[in-house]
């Protein structure tokens, strides 16, 4: 009966946290053990009762900030310094800014919103097709949870309890696995299609980019190097990259007006409640699932149908690939966490970092595969292409990336080899 409300609501489109909270209060009436309902509110606040989680509402105003202070166009300026006149110019140009900002956002979603508005509209008057430009940005998009900073890490790392910034710098190697294979498509796609060549810059224009941007760039290098560093958390490394991208914004491009930032804290309010809602209930849901012992009962299953390792993973990324299509990426993260790792630990040894980015990198898919792929949707609403005409041009993406899977579950050492 459980599962069959958890579908029906799911399906009639009830928000996932209320989904999450009501199943287990049902699960709670139907077993007949109502002294449960006692440790309900208990689990429901203890599920926010984490510092970690601040990392998260500060991560979503570093890059409200960064979109306000002007921050974005000067990494795509940046970026633009690294090419010459060669081929599909801007296209390469994108997936540089995406790296680059992906060290500040954290959130595909945040990013492709803020990226199909700045690289689309010109990549179109420069001759690229609407829809591969589209594309383009939107698997751009796809590294933002994963080089570091990362939402879906903040969440993993608190789910299984184990070093937040430790699987940030676990998901460095992958990420720029991801980038270069991006890379690749384009250069390889350049042989089927004219795309115009880039602008060639001269010296004079790469030295005002470079200069330009070094206030920006500022903000990734104190958040990524104070982690690695060992001198902030990443909440704290959050909270200092707001701080600079506020003396970045206001003083050193003076683009970032203070009378707009009512709206724009609402907004980082209204969207970090909908997320922390999500994980209050998803840890309610979650001691359900322990309490029921379904991942031992997972375990069994699983160990009857292999014994090793990689073709365990092989089979979650099947299963994620089919999850990450109808639920969204952080709660599909919240849901299973509880149910997989212990059944990876304890059965067949696999690193909970190692875990952890392939499962973020999985998930990341769902943004940009129907039906619910909210990132998708985003760069269609932003740039008005229809979301199959993206599809085509972004399936060699979407590829790579899943090669990229393949290749960390075969090789973890990519994953582990900075993690002490």
């Amino acid at each position: 009966m459980v599962i069959g409300l958890f579908v029906v609501l799911l399906f009639i489109g009830v928000p996932i946290a209320l989904v999450l909270a009501v199943s287990a209060m049902v699960y709670i009436q139907s077993s007949g053990n109502s002294v449960l309902f006692l440790s309900y509110p208990q689990q429901f606040f203890g599920g926010l009762d984490n510092y970690g989680l601040l990392a998260i509402p500060l991560f979503m105003l570093v890059g409200e900030l960064m979109n306000e202070g002007g921050i974005t166009k000067r990494l795509v300026a940046f970026a633009s310094v690294f090419l010459g006149s060669v081929k599909g110019g801007l296209a390469y140009i994108n997936i540089l800014a995406n790296m680059m900002l992906a060290s500040i956002v954290g959130s595909a979603n945040a990013q492709v919103a803020v990226m199909a508005q700045v690289m689309v509209p010109e990549m179109h008057q420069k001759g690229y097709d609407r829809n591969f430009a589209t594309a383009t940005t939107a698997a751009g998009a796809l590294l933002a949870p994963v080089i570091p900073p990362s939402m879906l890490f903040v969440i993993f790392g608190v789910l299984a309890q184990i070093s937040i910034g430790d699987l940030f710098i676990a998901g460095v190697i992958p990420g720029l696995l991801m980038a270069a294979g991006f890379i690749l498509v384009i250069a390889l796609l350049g042989f089927f299609y004219q795309y115009p060549p880039s602008e060639r810059l001269s010296h004079a224009q790469k030295l005002r980019n470079v200069v330009g941007s070094l206030p920006s760039l500022s903000v990734p290098v104190v958040m990524i190097g104070s982690i690695i560093g060992g001198i902030a958390t990443p909440t704290e490394a959050a909270a200092v990259g707001a701080a600079m991208a506020v003396l970045v914004g206001r003083f050193a491009h003076g683009e970032m007006k203070f009378e707009r930032m009512g709206d724009m804290l609402l907004r980082v309010g209204i969207n970090s409640g909908v997320v922390l809602a999500l994980v209050a209930a998803a840890a309610v849901f979650g001691w359900v699932i322990v309490y029921e012992q379904i991942p031992q009962q997972l375990g069994t299953i699983m160990q009857s149908m292999t014994s090793n390792p990689f073709v365990y993973m092989l089979l979650l990324i099947a299963l994620l690939l089919v999850v990450g299509m109808v639920i969204d990426g952080i709660a599909a993260l919240i849901l299973l966490v509880p149910i997989v790792l212990p059944v990876a630990e304890s059965v067949y040894g696999i690193n909970a970092y190692h875990l952890g980015v392939v499962m973020c990198i999985n998930l990341t898919l769902g943004l940009l595969t129907p039906p619910v792929g909210a990132a998708l949707y985003v760069a269609s609403r932003v740039t008005g292409c229809r979301p199959g005409e993206i599809m085509r041009p972004l399936l060699p993406f979407l590829l790579v990336t899943l090669l990229v899977m393949v290749l960390i579950s075969w090789q973890p050492g990519l994953v582990t080899a900075f993690i002490s």
